[in-house]
Parts: C-alpha cells; sequence; structure tokens
C-alpha cells in the first residue's frame, strides 16, 4: 500500500512535483494513481488508444471481453485492495473450478485428491513425490537459492523423471512455452507459494474470482477516478524521447509535441526504454538489453457452446499447436457474455518467433483443427468469431541468478525511473504482481532524498 505524505520519513521529499508516467497498463495506471494520492501532479501517457497494456478488454464477435485471461485469487490482497479504492471489488464473483489434463489423446480431469490419485498416467509412488513436492516446495523461504537451481533439474530430483514429463512439463510450458528449458526453479516455487497463499487465505479451495463486467469495468472505473483526481490521462500519444535538461528537470518527446517534468518514471519494456533514452549508460543499458524477454499469441474464440467442464486445460502431447486451453466461461458466467462461450488459446513464444507473422486466418485454421482433434464432441461450425493478440515483449524469462543482473529502478539519467515486469524478481506476472510493483516504487522513491538532488547541492564550506 501507499504511504501518505504526513508518515513519510525526514528524508522524504514532500513538495509537490511533475510526474510523467510513460505506459498506461495497470502498471503505470496504478503509478500514476498512488503518486496523486500523494500531492503530485501526474501526466500518463499511452500509444495505444485505451488504457489497460495486457489487462484491456477488446471485442470478439458480439462479445467484448479481457484481451488476455486473468483470475484474482484470495490471496491478491494488492489487487483487491485497489479494486475496493476504485469501487468494484464488491462486484467480485467467486467460483471454484476445474483442471483438466490433456494427455495420451486424452481429456483427465485433475479437480480432487481423488481425481488426483486416479490419474492413469502417474504411478502411485510418482503421485507421493508429486505431493511431497509440492508441500515442500510451500514451506521454502530460501527463494534465492532456488534461483540458482535451473527448473527441470530441481522438479525432476524431487518428482522423477517421468512425474517430471507427466505433469510438470506441460505445467511449465502452458506459462514458458519452449522457454522453460532456460528457467530457473524459482519460477515455479512463486506459482505453487502463490496457490498455496489463496488457500491458506479463505477456503482452502483454488476459488477463481473477477469482477462482473471483466476488465472494461475495471478499467473505466480507473480511468474514471483518475480524471476526476485531475491525472492527465492522454491516450494515443507515444512517446519517442525521454531526455534531461540543464537543471535536472526531464523532456518527454511525444507524437503531439515536448513536455517538461521534475520525474519521469518509464513502465514500457527494456527494449523499448533502451531505444527512447540514448542518455542511459552503457552499463545500465547492457542490463536491460541482456534480459531475455517472453512473449505470446494468444487467440480469444467464441463458441455457441462450451468445449468442457475445467477452466484451464493442461496439455502434455506433441504436436498441438498452443500451451493449454482456457475456458473462460467455466469461470465465467456465460450471460456475461450474452449466453455464448469463451475459449483462450495462449502460445508462449520468444519475441523472434514466426507466430508473430501468421495471419489470423493462418492461425485459425490451425487452433481449430487442433480443437476439432481433441473433442470429439466438436465442430469447427461452432466457432462464431476468432480474433488473435500478439505481444512481443511480456514479461522477463526468470533465468538463473535473475534478481542478480536486474537493472536499477533508478536509471543513470537524472529525474528518469525505469519500473516493469523485469523487476518483479520473486514472483510470476500477474496483476496483483504488478499493483503490488507499482505501490511499492512509489512508496519507496517518496522516503528516498532524490539522488539528483543530493548531487545537485553546493558542497559544505
Amino acid at each position: 500500500m501507499t504511504t501518505n505524505a504526513s508518515e513519510c520519513s525526514a528524508g522524504c521529499s514532500r513538495e509537490p512535483q511533475s510526474w510523467a508516467v510513460v505506459g498506461g497498463g495497470v502498471l503505470g495506471m496504478t503509478i500514476a494513481h498512488r503518486l496523486q494520492q500523494e500531492g503530485h501532479k501526474v501526466t500518463l501517457f499511452e500509444g495505444r488508444d485505451r488504457l489497460g497494456g495486457l489487462a484491456d478488454a477488446w471485442q470478439v464477435g458480439d462479445v467484448t471481453w479481457d484481451r488476455h485471461y486473468h483470475v484474482t485469487l484470495l490471496s491478491d490482497r494488492y489487487v483487491r485492495d485497489l479494486w475496493a479504492e476504485l469501487g468494484v471489488e464488491s462486484d467480485m464473483e467467486w467460483v471454484e473450478t476445474k483442471t483438466g489434463f490433456y494427455t495420451d489423446g486424452q481429456l483427465h480431469s485433475m479437480s480432487n485428491t481423488l481425481e488426483f490419485l486416479k490419474f492413469p498416467p502417474l504411478r502411485l509412488i510418482d503421485k507421493l513425490r508429486l505431493g511431497g513436492t509440492i508441500f515442500w516446495a510451500s514451506r521454502v523461504t530460501n527463494w534465492k537459492k532456488l534461483e540458482q537451481i535451473y527448473v527441470a533439474d530441481w522438479l525432476s530430483k524431487l518428482s522423477g523423471r517421468r512425474t517430471f514429463e507427466k505433469m510438470w512439463l506441460p505445467l511449465l510450458r502452458a506459462k514458458l512455452g519452449e522457454c522453460w528449458r532456460d528457467t530457473s526453479a524459482a519460477f515455479i516455487w512463486a506459482t505453487i507459494a502463490r496457490m498455496y497463499a489463496a488457500r491458506r487465505s479463505g477456503l482452502k479451495k483454488e476459488m477463481f474470482g473477477y469482477v462482473r463486467g471483466g476488465y472494461a469495468k475495471v478499467l473505466a472505473a480507473f480511468e474514471s477516478s483518475l480524471r476526476q483526481n485531475d491525472v492527465e490521462v492522454c491516450c494515443s500519444t507515444s512517446v519517442s524521447g525521454l531526455s534531461s535538461t540543464h537543471d535536472g528537470r526531464v523532456e518527454v518527446e511525444t507524437s503531439h509535441g515536448v513536455s517538461t517534468f521534475d520525474r519521469v518514471v518509464s513502465t514500457l519494456p527494456s527494449p523499448v526504454l533502451t531505444r527512447i533514452l540514448p542518455e542511459l549508460d552503457q552499463k545500465q543499458k547492457a542490463m536491460h538489453e541482456a534480459i531475455r524477454y517472453h512473449g505470446i499469441v494468444c487467440a480469444s474464440v467464441v463458441l455457441k457452446k462450451p468445449i468442457s467442464e475445467f477452466y484451464v486445460t493442461n496439455i502434455t502431447d506433441d504436436g498441438v499447436p498452443f500451451t493449454a486451453v482456457i475456458e473462460m466461461t467455466a469461470l465465467v458466467d456465460p450471460e456475461q457474455l450474452g449466453g455464448r462461450h469463451l475459449i483462450y488459446l495462449p502460445k508462449y513464444v520468444t519475441p523472434d518467433d514466426p507466430a508473430f507473422e501468421r495471419t489470423d486466418e493462418q492461425l485459425q485454421e490451425e487452433f481449430v483443427g487442433a480443437l476439432d482433434r481433441m473433442y470429439p464432441h466438436f465442430s469447427p461450425d461452432d466457432v462464431e468469431a476468432f480474433r488473435v493478440s500478439r505481444v512481443r515483449h511480456v514479461f522477463a524469462l526468470p533465468t538463473p541468478g535473475y534478481s542478480e543482473r536486474v537493472p536499477p529502478v533508478v536509471t543513470s539519467v537524472p529525474g528518469v525511473y525505469a519500473v516493469n515486469s523485469s523487476h518483479i524478481v520473486n514472483g510470476t506476472l500477474n496483476v496483483n504482481e504488478s499493483v503490488k510493483l507499482a505501490s511499492d516504487f512509489v512508496t519507496e522513491t517518496l522516503r528516498q532524498p532524490s539522488p539528483w538532488r543530493q548531487q545537485r547541492q553546493p558542497a559544505p564550506v
């Protein structure tokens, strides 16, 4: 949560300043919101025609819903607190969902202990080792030690090779694609820790939540709050350059002109930041350029009828062109979507993957063909609409030793800060982590005296 000005330490900067926030995703919106609460004058720049970033909503056929799949857990206190501030937390719906696995050409439910014990691909000893791995990982506190180990090595040692291939590998592919090979064990630890925290926070079940109306409703309330509190919101305004001035302020060059601010915080991905901030020193530039980003090609498919009872179906079989099937209307009431059913077909890939160059029509033929093979009751005629989202820089790949190579938030350019998903070092990318990152940034920044102000003070005589 944010710190009020009255609670700041003696070294805190109390005078109001003009801030520019570059990037209008949830991270940037939350930073703008917290800075405004501290009494600063804030301008929020977003290159697209609407706010929200990865959490925005769009239209697929006659259905308007989230562009990517999102859920809230009971333990997601940062996002739930923010939703309460915005007046939408009371619109949350909580649902107990089911999980499926597609393995050896068949669908299996893995939604409770009994189904877990009956899961055909694993022997009893495999299941015992899997349960032991999850239990042990949920109690690990030294995540930095796990960060030095490859996830495949760690899971194979604890759970056994067979369990890794039949259970863990599809889970890793569902979020990392083939980049799981280069990922540290800290990634799966963070995933397990979040799920266990959700169980400890309430009903001992995996309850997933969503706001009625989806992120379209959340973002409308968020933008309205920002504007009502005098945050200047500038959509369709791309930022092409950041540069320091002789008096320690920052010029922001946009598609509509140049403005000057006391401070600027960029939430853009590191590869974009290095292009618009040419004054960044070579050391920090190299740190940003060394980050390996992961991208996503994600299809939203509107169907006439449901495809399964599972919110998420993990896929173990080779040859399926997407990494999971997310049936959103196994969580969201179909009446929220006009009685239709919505699934997501994500494919996590590197930013240079050829999938980014394929058309929606090409991907539809491939993806729908795979659904036809997986689900005997499915027909391509069930598809009412198909639309693909492509994002090259979604999150930084948590490679071994990653936290030791994260670029500093305080850049080498006076007055400029850099905060993006690469700064999530002991968690996984989700809306709750983005809100936490934003709040922590504002709290810590306002508690500390400006390093540039210190540099400009005259030496004592």
